[in-house]
């Protein structure tokens, strides 16, 4: 009997272990295609699709269509979560994979304005649509998938799964910081293009590691039970409204955040400050590498100490570096820029992001997670992550300095406050079945 417990110990051990590095695998891969557009954007974009603009007024397009990406996640996370939570987590993680991957591959591939005229931002917009379906539904089925291989340490697994972001952000921004140092000709004849080809390269192994994964033990008693419900994400509008909401709060935050600091920290060091790219670039990749540490903490803080504990403290440190983030960057020295990015990085978006790996699923019931956790987490981003830095840059255009956009900041860290003090702690409940 002991033997046997602990080979059955052992076994789930591994699968354990396994079913956590193949789904950070995988999410870090797809971080890095939706996130290498934003670099871009920031970059590139802009001067080969938008070129009859004002660079100022390029630079706001190219940031609309980076936004289109979030206005398909709601989308992919209805779609994408419907089949997940009636056909199996895994059978998902491979579709939204396949969809990443082609959608980023192909905008390298796409001729520039100058050679096919409207059509190039039109086919930039449509992939940059599919991207946003494929991760509509590849971290909610991630972490899924994770925590419901997890028991008791869901937070600190379910964190290995977000270090697949900041993987994503340093891979993102730093191929490109290598790419900027080709001649500028260079860069943008070929050089923009290749962060987008070798995707394919990372779509194939990513592929591989996920064919391999094991369903769920939660999904597969309720496919024993009979209990798989025939249209999950209606019910979750009807009965888990709450949750649903809440889920949306919890996050607003944390997303806008996300990609305030990796995607219009570098428009604002470029354009606003005129500082090289090297340096902000440099600096978002110093700020992500450490969060490959602070990640993992925080989940295993927030098994301590409760979901909301640290979820409250990120939201207070993020309404207290609103406008010091922004002094910081203004003495234009990289090393004052590296630190505040780092600790800005540290103490609100990994305290919140961290968590939120568990917290997420746990508010919905295995019937609904994967539908919940997609639809909660895609329409925030689609309201405060895809729009962030269209909104920061209009708001630094027209006030002419950043306190509107530290407001901005601050507004978003409010919403995040409330929701987490009207929800449940989750951190010492089983899932709810």
């Amino acid at each position: 009997m002991t033997a046997a417990t602990g080979v059955s110990a052992a076994t789930e051990k591994s699968t354990t272990a396994h079913v956590v590095w193949a789904s950070a695998l995988g999410t870090a891969i797809e971080w890095y295609d939706f996130l290498i557009y934003g670099t871009a954007a920031a970059l590139v974009l802009n001067k080969l699709f938008f070129p009859s603009f004002d660079p100022f007024v390029g630079t706001l397009a190219a940031f609309s269509t980076y936004a289109v990406g979030f206005v398909a996640r709601p989308i992919g996370g209805a779609i994408i979560g419907h089949y997940g939570d009636r056909l199996g987590r895994k059978a998902m993680l491979v579709v939204t994979m396949i969809a990443m991957g082609l959608g980023t591959f192909l905008i390298g591939c796409l001729p520039t304005y100058s050679q096919i005229g409207v059509w190039a931002p039109i086919l930039l917009v449509i992939l940059r649509f599919i991207q946003g379906i494929g991760l509509g539904g590849e971290w909610s089925g991630a972490v899924v998938m994770v925590i419901e291989h997890a028991g008791n340490r869901r937070g600190f697994y379910g964190s290995l799964v977000q270090v697949g972001f900041p993987v994503g952000v340093a891979a993102a921004t730093g191929i490109f910081a290598l790419m900027t140092k080709l001649p500028d000709a260079d860069f943008l004849s070929w050089g923009w293009r290749v962060p987008f080809l070798i995707s394919i390269l990372l779509v194939g192994v990513g592929f591989i590691v996920r064919l391999k994964l094991a369903e769920t033990p939660h999904f597969k008693e309720v496919v024993e039970r009979k209990e798989v419900l025939a249209q999950p994400v209606w019910e979750v509008l009807r009965r888990d409204w709450r949750s649903f909401l809440l889920a949306i709060g919890i996050t607003v935050s944390e997303v806008g955040l996300a990609y305030l600091l990796t995607v219009f920290t570098v428009v604002y060091a470029t354009t606003k400050l005129g500082l090289p790219r090297q340096v902000i670039l440099d600096a978002v990749v110093y700020a992500a590498i450490v969060e490959f540490a602070t990640l993992p903490l925080a989940g295993w803080l927030s098994d301590i100490f409760g979901r909301k504990a640290l979820y409250l403290a990120g939201g207070v440190f993020s309404v207290a570096l609103a406008f010091p983030l922004f002094w910081f960057l203004d003495t234009k020295e990289p090393a004052l820029i590296t630190l505040v990015l780092v600790v800005t990085m540290t103490l609100t978006h990994a305290l919140l992001f961290g968590p939120k790996a568990a917290f997420m699923p746990e508010l919905f019931r295995t019937q609904v997670r994967y539908s919940g956790a997609s639809l909660g987490a895609n329409v925030a981003a689609a309201l405060s992550g895809g729009f962030s830095p269209l909104i920061a840059t209009a708001l630094l255009a027209w006030a002419g300095s950043y306190w509107a956009v530290s407001l901005y900041i601050i507004a978003l860290s409010v919403i995040t406050i409330i929701a987490t003090l009207m929800a449940p702690e989750t951190a010492r409940d089983a899932l709810r079945s």
